[in-house]
């Protein structure tokens, strides 16, 4: 099975479709890109050298994909952007490619991209995440597993989000996100566990339970977790709050600003 190009598309011999490969009007594919079988491209989409698709991603239109990043002191060297599998992309996304020489911008697969969302030079977003309307990522952002953002929502560059963490729309993040929680507020606060999202996510009560037993002694204050039981869930936590933090985390609903 052949790629289907509309007449009006700019696809550079260049560039590599794989079978089924679906690109609509006006649709410009410059040269070194490689997109996967079933991917297609919606009307008047740019994909930009140097990127890297995977298969069946519903790419919509007006999006541009592996645009330069927007830094002062890149210097048009060969980075990347990857985009795995199963993804929805649509109206007005951009993404950009990295910034250093030889670095990737990552999206993982089964990601919902909702219209006008933007995702910065060196960020790694994870797989089964959800930026709503108008969410920004700054460069070098990492995103985890499963997470959602609200509309509007923003992140700081080199902040991360947990994987299983929800941020309430309109939220401009300065600071860490907590795996597995929600966080949103003036000022800014962890709330409680993402509990809807983690039954959403597969997690029974046995690992929630484990999680709001973690999450109240960090909230108390105990960073080490010292008297929580040990799960893969818990480890995953203290290995998240051991790795490097440029900014640390927010802290909880009842602290003071």
């Amino acid at each position: 099975m052949s790629s289907e190009i509309h007449r009006t598309a700019v696809v550079s011999p260049g560039a590599t479709l794989e079978d089924g490969v679906t690109i609509g009007p006006y649709v410009v594919i410059e040269d070194d890109v490689h997109i996967g079988a079933g991917t297609s491209v919606g009307v008047h989409s740019v994909i930009r050298r140097f990127t890297r698709i995977g298969r069946n991603n519903a790419i919509d239109a007006h999006v541009v994909l592996g645009g330069k990043p927007q830094h002062t002191a890149f210097d048009d060297s060969e980075t990347g952007l990857v985009i795995g599998d199963d993804n929805v992309i649509r109206e007005g996304v951009t993404i950009h490619r990295a910034f250093k020489v030889g670095a990737t911008t990552v999206i993982g697969s089964g990601c919902f991209l909702m219209c006008h969302a933007h995702v910065g030079h060196d960020c790694k977003v994870g797989d089964r995440v959800m930026l709503t309307n108008n969410v920004v990522l700054g460069g070098h952002v990492e995103v985890g597993d499963a997470v959602v953002m609200g509309g509007a929502a923003g992140a700081h560059q080199f902040l991360r989000i947990g994987a299983y963490s929800m941020v309430a729309g309109y939220v401009p993040l300065r600071k860490d996100v907590l795996p597995f929680t929600l966080v949103g507020g003036e000022p800014v606060r962890h709330y409680r566990l993402n509990t809807i999202g983690l039954r959403r996510n597969g997690f029974d009560r046995e690992r929630i339970r484990a999680l709001e037993t973690a999450f109240r002694a960090l909230r108390d204050g105990d960073r080490e977790m010292s008297g929580v039981p040990d799960s893969e869930d818990v480890r995953a936590l203290r290995e998240w709050l051991a790795a490097r933090s440029r900014y640390g985390h927010y802290g909880f609903l009842r602290d003071s600003a």
